[in-house]
């Protein structure tokens, strides 16, 4: 067991066909039949051949031993609420070798060979926890599709079983702007972006079981709704900034700073000012507290009567009567507004405010209509702290 510190021709062709169709859609509302969680799909039921009988929540693959850059995927997976663990979730992957292909091995069972022999199982632990020790796969040859590694889904609790989003890589040239727009955020954002330690990639990868997954036993949907969800990519998008860092500019906020903690507090149509002020005063010791691994923003969107050069004067003289150094605030037309992007955070305008924190711009928790108390201030600082990275400290893997 292994543990991070911290805690041919028509071969190729039918695997790749077979791989990639195998996250394709069925029928989902076939005639006569039960709707299919996940939509169905071709080639997910191979997760059941040669499936183990005892799974951990550690897995070696094949490919480890092989030639390849050494990669470990390890995190959490939790219902979908975001913060619940779901343990005894089983995660299938597979993917190709150091040279793109799905190369099957020797004794394969035949259903299985599409699959090639990078193939395993982990079961995660009681909290929710699974490790996956592999080699980055390589992309296809002659072909600009990003390399990826599947994931099929089988819930303890659910019949279906289901695939998520691919896991791609962030600094895969081949992953452009239109390929990431292009994403389905199944089970949350597939896009990994690792770390360092020795000769080791390492990638954090949380899984929101039923996230954007078709006919899943959904969450109540009475709640206000405002905001991404827990487990998706906090978007690109460009406020005018009136006050902060980068005042006079149009700096998108998880593109600079997107490498540590961040937190972006909305307020649409609704404002109450002094409250804002002491969200805005609590976030400022905040980010004087964690330095440069905390970025925090103040987004503005009230449509009401909107004048850019009223609301850039608005902002900086709250900005000055708080003595802000660290904060940003900054403002955008609307919460609907297409020409800044805003509008794909999704939030709701009407709602008082909405507090979206990231980490690696991976949204990590989600509040609204938050009131600034104490208990409240708690809960934003102790998020921030369960949630730092356990990855600052790397050491080499050690092998039993």
């Amino acid at each position: 067991m292994k543990t991070v510190n911290f805690s041919i021709s028509a071969l190729l062709l039918f695997s790749i066909l077979i791989s990639c169709n195998g996250q394709s859609t069925k029928n989902p509302n076939p005639k006569n039949s039960k709707l299919v969680v996940g939509g169905g799909c071709d080639g997910c039921e191979l997760m059941f051949v040669g499936m183990p009988k005892s799974i951990k929540a550690i897995d070696t693959s094949k490919g480890w031993s092989e030639k390849g850059q050494k990669l470990l995927v390890t995190g959490n997976v939790y219902k979908i609420d975001g913060k619940t663990p779901a343990p005894n979730t089983v995660i299938y992957y597979w993917q190709t070798d150091n040279t793109g292909r799905y190369s099957p091995a020797k004794g394969m069972d035949e259903k299985a060979k599409s699959h090639g022999h990078i193939r395993g199982w982990v079961k995660t632990d009681e909290s929710g926890k699974y490790s996956i020790y592999t080699i980055r796969p390589a992309p296809y040859p002659k072909e600009d599709m990003p390399a990826h590694i599947h994931i099929s889904i089988k819930e303890p609790n659910i019949e279906d079983e289901y695939y998520i989003d691919d896991l791609v890589f962030d600094d895969d040239v081949f992953l452009t702007g239109k390929k990431r727009r292009a994403l389905e955020n199944r089970g949350g954002s597939g896009i990994l972006r690792v770390v360092i330690s020795g000769n080791l990639q390492i990638a954090e990868h949380n899984i929101i079981l039923g996230l954007n997954i078709p006919n899943y036993p959904e969450k109540n949907n009475t709640e206000k709704q405002s905001g991404l969800e827990i487990g998706e990519d906090n978007p690109s998008f460009i406020p005018y900034h009136a006050f902060g860092p980068d005042k006079g500019t149009r700096t998108c906020p998880v593109c600079k700073y997107g490498r540590f903690h961040g937190i972006v507090y909305f307020v649409g149509n609704n404002p109450d000012w002094e409250e804002i002020k002491k969200w805005l005063t609590f976030l400022e010791q905040e980010s004087v507290k964690r330095n440069n691994y905390l970025k925090a923003y103040f987004v503005y969107g009230n449509e009401k009567k909107y004048n850019k050069e009223v609301r850039e004067k608005e902002l900086e003289k709250i900005g000055t009567e708080l003595n802000l150094k660290n904060m940003a605030l900054t403002f955008v037309p609307s919460m609907t507004d297409t020409e800044s992007e805003v509008n794909l955070n999704k939030i709701n305008p009407i709602v008082e405010n909405t507090f979206i924190i990231y980490r690696h711009r991976t949204i990590i928790d989600k509040f609204i209509d938050l009131k600034p108390t104490t208990q409240n201030f708690k809960i934003i600082s102790n998020t921030l702290d369960k949630t730092k990275s356990e990855y600052f400290n790397l050491q080499e893997p050690k092998h039993d």
